[in-house]
């Protein structure tokens, strides 16, 4: 089957409960309100946007320390007919808190600096909504855990995939024990090199402001696990490496260019892994126009020798259910999609999606929302979900897909997390019960933080050995 952009197929839902690991009632309520904006990237506008189509919340602050990247916003607020807002330095966050008396922080800055405004919004009262990773290293995850048990409140982890309907039918057929009792799980995620080039080229090629894509890329597919069997990790081992970009990996197979940015660079109009930002109107406003403030390059040769990340990673986890998974993640591969392959005690349930089967290189195409999954990818592939029990013949369930928004996700979740939209039906199936909380992020960075551990140790490594207070 092939799935084109924006066709729905539908499938129908069944009436079993999906729950979260850890659900409880502050995943049931609307958020929103009065809605401090922290760091002003591309995530920020789907949330922007969302908010604003909602009467009963508003956007009433930004926190970013680029000036540049806070008026893009404020001039999109102006364009979706809503009032400008106050922007705040982080320093002064705050101080934002209490002036513009906010009752929700969404937080979309720089992984490593979540745990920065989490904490002292918690301390004062305000609802938080922190994209994923929840944070980057295990202290900064104590210390948010710490802050949740000091206060009683809890925050919202945005773990978008949940609310895709491909999962939410994965996840009902194992609930509804359709293959029995999970013993086994094969997970294979692949980024083409396109998506998986831009990980290279921006902040996230450091270790420090990422965790890797362990940690940033890889959580959300840990997460799906931990949801999918109603589990959560106990033992993690792991081998990674530098395969493909960086300067070593891409001088040893033909692809590495002398350039420090593409930016003004003749090297880089040759490169196929080059962006060319000025082809995106979005991406120019974000980061061409703003680089004079603060010296951002969003633009760096993908096989830089500051290149600090891996790129090929392989994991075995082991699960409190007794189940165990293999993990495979490649950021260089010609199509992206993934593939997970449940084995169980009465059957097998297989899930194939392949969201582009091949891509232009990085300067053909507009960027900002087929990077970010906000925007379909272009050349769609097909769907499937296939269900066989022991000794009978496999059959396909019907599905229902988007393609873009990371499968039609996003849309649910912002029902959910903000409220429906002006004549839309809130979500009261099983999108609504699938709220990710502390734990939930905690759980899906220990895997993540194990494996960068494993990777230097070469050791089976333990979750509990985090000491986390949970």
């Amino acid at each position: 089957m092939l799935i084109k952009h924006p066709p729905t197929i539908q499938f129908a839902r069944s009436q079993s409960p999906i729950i979260s690991l850890t659900q409880c009632p502050h995943h049931l309520k609307s958020l929103g309100g009065r809605v401090a904006v922290v760091g002003a990237g591309s995530r920020a506008a789907m949330f922007i946007r969302g908010i604003v189509a909602r009467p009963s919340s508003s956007v009433v602050g930004i926190c970013e320390p680029n000036s540049i990247r806070a008026a893009y916003y404020n001039n999109l607020l102006t364009s979706l007919g809503a009032p400008t807002v106050p922007v705040y330095k982080p320093e002064d966050f705050k101080k934002m808190l209490t002036e513009q008396k906010v009752e929700l922080i969404v937080v979309t800055c720089i992984d490593a600096l979540h745990d920065q405004y989490i904490v002292p919004a918690l301390e004062a009262g305000v609802k938080v909504l922190t994209e994923k990773p929840m944070t980057t290293d295990a202290d900064k995850c104590r210390k948010i855990l710490e802050t949740v048990q000091r206060t009683g409140r809890h925050l919202t982890v945005t773990f978008n995939y949940r609310y895709n309907p491909v999962h939410e039918l994965v996840k009902r057929t194992i609930a509804e024990g359709k293959i029995g009792k999970v013993l086994s799980v094969h997970f294979e995620w692949v980024l083409d090199t396109v998506h998986g080039a831009d990980y290279f080229r921006r902040w996230h090629r450091s270790k420090g402001n990422s965790g890797g894509l362990m940690v940033h890329k890889s959580g959300h597919h840990f997460d799906l696990v931990n949801w999918w069997i109603d589990s959560e990790p106990e033992t993690v081992a792991g081998m990674g490496k530098t395969a493909f970009y960086g300067s070593e990996a891409g001088k040893n197979h033909g692809w590495a260019k002398d350039y420090i940015r593409a930016r003004g660079s003749e090297a880089a109009k040759a490169d196929p892994f080059a962006m060319h930002m000025e082809n995106d109107d979005s991406l120019k406003a974000l980061y061409v126009d703003a680089e004079g403030e603060d010296g951002y390059h969003r633009d760096q040769n993908v096989f830089s020798s500051e290149v600090a990340i891996e790129d090929d990673m392989s994991l075995l986890v082991r699960y409190k259910n007794g189940a165990t998974m293999t993990y495979h993640l490649t950021a260089y591969s010609p199509w992206e999609g993934y593939r997970v392959m449940f084995n169980g005690s009465h059957g097998r349930l297989e899930l194939e999606v392949v969201e582009s089967t091949h891509r232009a290189p990085s300067g053909a195409e507009a960027m900002s929302g087929l990077i970010h999954g906000t925007a379909a990818l272009p050349n769609a592939g097909h769907v499937k979900v296939t269900l066989q029990n022991l000794w009978e013949q496999a059959k396909d369930l019907p599905i229902e897909y988007i393609h873009g928004g990371h499968g039609g996700g996003d849309a649910r979740m912002l029902n959910v997390l903000f409220g429906p939209l002006p004549g839309e039906e809130p979500e009261r199936g099983d999108a609504s019960k699938q709220g990710a909380n502390e734990r939930d992020g905690a759980m899906a960075l220990a895997v993540g933080l194990l494996a960068n551990e494993s990777f230097k140790s070469e050791k089976f490594l333990h979750i509990d050995s985090l000491n986390w207070p949970l």
